[in-house]
């Protein structure tokens, strides 16, 4: 079968600075939640039998298995994954939970846009919900947290029960929520206190057990910690006074009052506030903050196993006491105006996020659709005898043991305690999310999310221009003013008539209807001078995946960016900069080299620049994101965002340096990517064929003539003699040149 060639037009598009501001993908149809889906494994009966053997549970060892995914919608068969048990406690339970990997042996593999699956027993709930439930409060509080449903688990044909299927926590879930996965993402288990213990990075990469306490998770061969060692210095050992400043640099606090609030009303006392245990932090190089993300809520609404009512526990007292400190919460709950900020986003979440009636209405429907799944699930019963029975009284009473609440008394009760212990305060503006883009050398466009006390707000930038006199502009929430949709609380606002090669600084300003005022960031935002790059240079060709086509000095098949210089005059790149990141324009700084006239240099992207000058600090994604070449002003010099890419094909320029991007399947790194062997002719026309695929086409010239076509590497393909039929239906999609004897030469694109 010959493989089909690819043809795209790119577009160059300008940069804009990505708020920080978290995305939440829709459930699609892997996490589709108004049905129960079935999930067949099949996996050798022998592996199996091995993963349940006692000596064996806290393997992560992952076999070969089949996974088919059916929703009454789609039927997927997807081989092989990898298979086996995930989980600390459940291992031992009767009813243990799974992992599914589907880029296990198949590399970057990924089912709807994930590479992994846990799907959870949750042995410990006998109401099979409560972690769904928490999860999809948190949607609603536009937390970043995963995606969940009820699945329904084969093994083999046999039925292991009903499951709940939750999104893993990788660079994927960082990436589809935070625009990028180049930073490090940590997961913190017990005791992950945040307490600090020195300045050596290193230090932090104390063992518990057999695994690290902060385990990094992604950017792992450079096992480097000094973002979080800085983050641990910030938290601990700032002043007070300046405290709330110093963190707002580090941490996105004002998110995380949100997780604050939704943990205390969950009753989590198996999250950081309370256990010092299951949390992950994500550095988001967009806004160079770190984010927290919550992770595993089984053991919440009314589940305890420590002996704590969590219906009435006090919701600014609600950490461990004694030697067991906790410097994220209490430091937070210790500075007023982050206090009255929490306490702001608590009576929000229990007075209008939660309408207490819908809810419970919600889970009853959940309830009844889950029923018939759960009473044939054979599993259910065997760690603490639970019943059907069971299962719905668990809605309505406590059963005992570690169940001390049923699901809707505690809802209740929790909310009841709330509400007596929230303090009667006012907050000052919240304000985040802040961003700019310079648009041109002449005007920035500023962009802010506002929370306030008592609507409507009053929005302003305050900027000075080169240290001059603070001045004022408006910013605005109407979807005019590059504030993105109306009454979304995201306000924009424009500094114009900025004077050529000025620089700015600027803060956003905010008063509510009640007076009440706030300015952020502390220190003034810096914007340098705008304006383009005086030099040119071309991403010409690059390569996101490469398997088998080139190999760098060490024998390793990396990707690879070419750099084009289309100028008369020899460039020196020392001040230039490469970046995947057009956020982080100087990710990574050129070498101490020079790029001749019409020069096509390779960089390789492989996140390893120790091992030469023309090796980068990032790698390339074959998913898709961006490059840019940036000067030492920071100015953009070229860039350009590209989709997802196949193994051994090329995307580049053609011509070099010109505006449309196509696929190349036999790549050119290094050299022209227009072919040298194509006669040259007077005259080319362009025509390009449509549909898609183009099998059985004709191209009809205008008269019978004479004419060679070749392909893109100026390899013959056909000689044809008094013909006026371009007969294109043996050819794969591509770009051909047919030269014709009167010395036109026709590029032909088959779409």
């Amino acid at each position: 079968m010959v493989r089909s060639f690819i043809i795209a037009v790119g577009i160059i598009f300008l940069a804009t600075q990505i708020v920080s501001q978290p995305v939440f993908p829709e459930n699609g149809e892997l996490y589709i939640d108004n049905v129960v889906p079935r999930i067949d494994i099949t996996v050798d009966p022998d592996s199996l039998e091995w993963l349940y053997e006692h000596e064996n549970l806290e393997s992560d060892i992952e076999f070969t298995a089949q996974f088919v995914f059916d929703n009454g919608n789609i039927r997927d068969t997807i081989y092989p994954v990898g298979f086996r048990l995930r989980g600390n406690t459940s291992r031992y339970s009767q009813k243990k939970s799974f992992k599914i990997a589907f880029n296990r042996f198949t590399s970057g593999g990924k089912y709807y846009g994930v590479e992994k699956l846990n799907l959870n027993g949750e042995h410990n709930d006998p109401s099979v919900i409560r972690s769904k439930v928490c999860w999809d409060i948190l949607r609603k509080m536009e937390i970043p947290a995963p995606r969940s449903n009820h699945v329904r688990v084969f093994i083999n044909g046999d039925y292991y029960g009903l499951y709940i299927s939750v999104e893993h926590i990788d660079e994927e879930f960082v990436k589809s929520r935070f625009n990028y996965n180049d930073g490090n993402l940590y997961k913190c288990l017990y005791p992950a206190d945040l307490n600090y213990i020195g300045d050596d990075p290193d230090l932090y990469k104390l063992e518990h057990g057999d695994r690290r306490i902060y385990e990094l998770k992604i950017n792992k061969e450079a096992d480097d910690y000094s973002d979080f060692a800085h983050f641990i210095d910030v938290l601990n050992n700032t002043s007070d006074a300046n405290f709330k400043c110093d963190m707002d640099e580090v941490f996105n606090t004002y998110d995380y009052l949100k997780v604050i609030a939704a943990d205390i009303l969950f009753g989590n006392w198996d999250g950081y506030i309370y256990n010092q245990n299951n949390f992950y932090v994500y550095h988001n190089t967009i806004s160079d903050k770190f984010e927290y993300i919550i992770y595993d809520l089984d053991n919440t609404l009314g589940i305890d196993w420590i002996g704590r009512d969590w219906g009435d526990r006090n919701m600014y007292d609600w950490q461990r006491h004694g030697s067991h400190y906790r410097p994220l919460y209490e430091r937070i709950i210790d500075n007023q105006e982050l206090r009255d900020q929490y306490t702001f986003y608590m009576k929000q979440l229990v007075s209008e996020t939660l309408d207490l009636d819908s809810l419970i209405t919600a889970i009853e429907d959940r309830r009844d659709m889950i029923a018939p799944y759960l009473m044939s699930d054979p599993f259910y019963p065997l760690d603490y005898g639970y019943s059907i029975n069971d299962f719905y009284n668990s809605f309505h009473q406590p059963l005992g043991g570690h169940v001390d609440y049923g699901l809707f008394p505690y809802l209740q009760t929790r909310v009841d305690a709330i509400n007596d212990q929230l303090e009667n305060t006012t907050m000052k503006p919240v304000i985040k999310y802040i961003s700019h883009n310079r648009g041109s050398s002449s005007e920035v466009w500023v962009k802010a999310f506002v929370d306030v006390n008592n609507i409507p707000p009053d929005v302003s930038i305050k900027y000075t221009i080169e240290g001059e006199a603070e001045n004022e502009a408006s910013m605005y929430d109407d979807g005019q003013h590059n504030d993105e949709e109306t009454g979304d609380q995201i306000y924009g606002g424009l500094i114009d008539n900025i004077p050529e090669n000025s620089s700015l600084t600027y803060q956003v300003s905010v008063i509510d209807n009640g007076d009440n005022e706030n300015t952020l960031p502390c220190d003034p935002v810096l914007v340098p001078p705008g304006g383009g790059s005086d030099i040119m240079l071309y991403i010409n060709e690059f390569m996101a995946s490469n398997d088998t086509t080139i190999a760098d000095e060490h024998g390793d098949y990396d990707d690879w960016i070419e750099v084009y210089n289309p100028e008369s005059e020899t460039i020196w790149l020392g001040d230039n900069y490469l970046t995947d990141n057009l956020t982080k324009p100087d990710k990574w700084q050129m070498p101490d080299a020079y790029i001749e006239p019409g020069e096509f240099l390779i960089f390789w992207a492989d996140g390893e620049p120790e091992q030469g000058p023309f090796h980068t600090s990032f790698k390339l994604s074959k998913d898709g994101e961006e490059i840019g070449i940036f000067n030492s002003e920071l100015a953009t010099i070229d860039e350009y965002l590209f989709d997802q890419q196949e193994a051994d094909i090329s995307e580049g320029r053609l011509p070099n340096g010109g505006s449309a991007w196509v696929f190349f399947e036999k790549p050119t790194p290094g050299a022209s990517n227009e072919a040298s062997s194509i006669p040259e002719t007077t005259n080319t026309n362009l025509i390009v064929v449509y549909p898609n695929p183009a099998k059985g086409t004709v191209v009809n010239l205008s008269e019978a003539c004479n004419f060679t076509i070749y392909d893109m590497m100026g390899q013959l393909i056909v000689q044809q003699k008094n013909s006026h039929l371009i007969n294109i239906s043996q050819y794969n999609k591509g770009i051909y040149f047919v030269v014709i004897d009167n010395g036109q030469t026709l590029k032909l694109i088959i779409q």
